[in-house]
């Protein structure tokens, strides 16, 4: 993949997020639970306006939809329909060794949901999609890459 654009900073991040969205109207995250849950949530109130879903791992019964209420975005109760997905949103943290993820099972599920003209987006930190070799495995038409750097001050 070649790098199509640079950021800077969490705001920046999200922003190249929404780029890569634009018009789409119906997005699903994939994450693990925890941990990519509130990026999902984080990311879904940048496309507040268009309807997306959270999908914990692979497994589709945990599809909850996300909804705009006045402390951001939160999971709804019952469990949604992500299927005629524009876009699937794969979390960083589905490539991290800990999730063990069958990465069939995630193409499978990408195909199951995933519109057939749909878009493959990956958002990650630290180039773990490519450090885990998912860019030969997952057919991602883009990928939202961010980097952290950090002190600690007392």
């Amino acid at each position: 993949m070649e790098t199509i654009s640079e950021f800077k900073g969490l705001n920046g991040n999200i922003l190249a997020f929404k780029e890569e969205v634009k018009d789409l109207e119906k997005v699903t995250f994939l994450g693990t639970p925890g941990v990519c849950t509130p990026f999902a949530a984080l990311f879904s109130y940048a496309i507040r306006d268009k309807e997306s879903h959270f999908i914990s791992l692979t497994d589709i019964n945990t599809s909850h939809q996300f909804e705009f209420k006045p402390f951001g975005m939160q999971l709804n109760e019952k469990v949604s329909n992500p299927h005629k997905s524009d876009a699937v949103v794969l979390l960083g943290g589905l490539a991290m060794p800990k999730s063990n993820v069958d990465i069939d099972e995630l193409n499978a599920l990408i195909k199951e949901i995933l519109k057939e003209d749909g878009k493959i987006i990956g958002v990650c930190y630290m180039d773990m999609f490519t450090k885990a070799g998912w860019l030969d495995k997952v057919d991602f038409d883009s990928i939202v890459d961010g980097t952290l750097t950090g002190v600690t001050k007392k």
